[in-house]
This record gives structure tokens, C-alpha cells and sequence, in this order.
């Protein structure tokens, strides 16, 4: 693994990914940087967001458009999450059925060493409640 040197422009994008709520992409990242006029271009926030991704410092999904998103991550090593596909609220969460499912299957079919990422995108029980709302306002 390559280690980035820890410099200023690094460590505020890991600032403002930690201040932000949820899964953010690195355009709104640099947007949100370019706002407090700190001078750091769009390729800097990319490297460092796969940079603090590699390191496990940071998440790193796919949403269901195909855009790369980041969050600041507490847990260290594999893990799963529930993301709000309306406000972004993000929950790890675990998930031991998909561990044995993923295992048996990869086996099954002469895989070893198979590797996994499931993410399970919905509705938050707030955002599901504004949309009831919503719904019946109408």
C-alpha cells in the first residue's frame, strides 16, 4: 500500500468528509471546499478520498447512478450499510446471513478467497414519514 503524505489540502478534505452527513460525492465535497475558499482543486479531493478509502479511513460505494461516494468511517474492516436513498443517513450495519451466503456461494462454484460489498439503499423511517405526509397533503 502506497502511504500519501499527510499535507493540509489531505487533511481538510478529511475534515469536511467527516463534517458531512452521510455519503457524499467528491464533487460535492470540493464544492462544499470550494465554498470556504480553500484553494483545493477537484483532482486533490479525488486522490485524497481514494486515498483515505484505501487506508480504510474512509467508505466507498457505488451509488445506484454509478457515482462513487465517500464517508468518513468509525469501522475498521469489512462492514455493511443501510443508506438512505432521499438524505444519505448512513447505518453500518452487520450482517452475518449475507457472510455465510456469500461463503457457501463462492464455494459452491470453486471460488476461494471471494470478496463482497452489499449496500441496501431504501428510504429512512424521517423521509419515509415526509413522503406519507406528502401523500396525503395531496
Amino acid at each position: 500500500m502506497v502511504v500519501q503524505r499527510n499535507t493540509w489540502q489531505r487533511e481538510r478534505v478529511r475534515e469536511a468528509l467527516a463534517d458531512a452527513r452521510g455519503f457524499v460525492s467528491a464533487q460535492s465535497l470540493h464544492a462544499t471546499l470550494r465554498g470556504e475558499n480553500t484553494g483545493i482543486g477537484l483532482a486533490t479531493v479525488y486522490r485524497a478520498l481514494a486515498g483515505l478509502a484505501a487506508q480504510g479511513d474512509a467508505d466507498s460505494l457505488q451509488s445506484p447512478e454509478g457515482e462513487s461516494l465517500y464517508r468518513a468511517c468509525a469501522t475498521r474492516g469489512h462492514h455493511h450499510h443501510l443508506i438512505c436513498r432521499s438524505c444519505g443517513l448512513a447505518v453500518e450495519i452487520e450482517a452475518k446471513d449475507v457472510e455465510q451466503w456469500a461463503k457457501a456461494t463462492a464455494a459452491a462454484n470453486g471460488f476461494i478467497e471471494a470478496e463482497h460489498i452489499v449496500d441496501i439503499f431504501g428510504l429512512c423511517a424521517s423521509c419515509a414519514a415526509a413522503r406519507a405526509s406528502e401523500r396525503d397533503a395531496d
